[in-house]
């Protein structure tokens, strides 16, 4: 059946519909995110006495193999829930890592401030890269007029590219992570692309952008799967797998410390506030509230009924939309009247751009022969 056929269907464990055009259901009607989250918890999550005795090894092993160096890992500082809660965590395990903050040009005034307050607190030196602002500005211009749905890819690369970026400059093996499988377990591929993509982005901005990106921070796939994993043998590390983690207890363990709450995810970054709450709805119907409440359905954080009635919610405050928008507008020298025309464009798909996936599915071919031959899996950053 295509999707353009199918009928509107609700996963009956999550709230993921079929706005996943990739969605499958068996027979009780439970979508495929739940058998894979629930296959992939088996592997990776471990909020239980096992996960802290794993951490604790680990935690140890950083430690000695940090002796005699200024840092020992390095951690991505948001200023969000997740990072910020990383942050607080690694200080109290006796940690030295080298903080990163991307600044990008979307910082709320309210994640400066968190920042500020999760190093002051825990001693940390910051190391803020700040993305040369006329090259970010011309690369979300691209990515508006190619039409995918993406739209915070330019940001997000920008990011792993510093923190990779500062992490060999520095001499750093371990790359702590944010990333967890109790909120951010379930997330639909047919949604979005690899924001690593470099070939992908570098192609877009090829077609649609108008400015060369002489410093714009980027990761090369050589690099992301071969460079920084098997030759300078960095390790991404997610702590927040091996803890039970909670994000309201989380946010108030913060908040003792002064950090507070913005009120919705991602909140930290103007850009992907309005990216998400806006223009992914009103463009693409998608509601990334979907993927993040089903995450904590299947996490045990939020039941289904409660998730049905967060969704009620309005996505946007009439108010707060119209002034985000200004702001938006003015941050990027587009008139209202160009942002509306950008809202207006054909629905596109990153697939109509090069990427670098022949590579990926290469890669994947040898690392299965290797796997065979060695008698084990192998992979980048395993």
């Amino acid at each position: 059946m295509t999707a353009e056929k199918r009928s509107y269907q609700v996963c009956t464990r999550t709230v993921m519909d079929t706005t996943d055009t990739e969605i499958i259901f068996d027979e009780q009607g439970v979508s495929n995110h739940v058998h894979e989250f629930e296959k992939t918890a088996k592997e990776t999550w471990f909020p239980n006495e096992d996960g802290a005795r794993r951490l604790n090894e680990l935690i140890e092993k950083i430690k000695i193999e940090g002796k005699g160096h200024e840092y020992d890992c390095i951690i991505g500082l948001s200023g969000g829930v997740d990072s910020s809660y990383l942050a607080l965590k690694a200080h109290e395990w006796g940690l030295r890592p080298l903080v990163v903050h991307v600044d990008a040009g979307w910082n709320s005034e309210l994640a400066v401030s968190n920042i500020e307050k999760i190093v002051e607190h825990c001693g940390y030196d910051l190391h803020t890269h700040v993305v040369n602002w006329e090259e970010m500005r011309d690369l979300h211009i691209a990515y508006l007029r190619s039409g995918i749905s993406n739209q915070d890819v330019p940001q997000d690369h920008a990011f792993f590219a510093a923190l990779y970026s500062f992490a060999v400059k520095n001499g750093v093996r371990y790359v702590f992570s944010g990333g967890n499988l109790a909120t951010e377990g379930i997330f639909p591929r047919s949604w979005h692309g690899s924001a690593m993509d470099a070939i992908n982005l570098l192609d877009i901005h090829k077609r649609h952008g108008s400015k060369k990106l002489a410093t714009y921070p980027i990761v090369s796939f050589w690099q992301y799967y071969i460079y920084y994993p098997l030759i300078r043998k960095m390790r991404v590390i997610r702590p927040l797998n091996f803890m039970p983690f909670n994000k309201d207890e989380a946010i108030q363990e913060l908040e003792k410390i002064g950090w507070r709450s913005y009120g919705r995810k991602h909140g930290e970054s103007i850009f992907t506030k309005l990216f998400q709450n806006y223009y992914l709805p009103t463009r693409f119907g998608y509601d990334k509230r979907l993927p993040h409440l089903s995450s904590l359905i299947v996490s045990g954080q939020m039941t289904r009924e409660e998730a049905l009635s967060e969704l009620k919610k309005p996505l946007y405050p009439a108010d707060e939309l119209e002034r985000d928008i200004s702001y938006f507008c003015k941050k990027l020298r587009i008139t209202r009247s160009e942002f509306d025309g950008y809202m207006q464009l054909p629905l596109n798909s990153h697939k109509n751009y090069r990427s670098w996936n022949r590579r990926y599915r290469l890669l994947k071919r040898i690392q299965g022969l290797a796997g065979k031959i060695l008698g084990r899996k192998v992979s980048a950053y395993s």
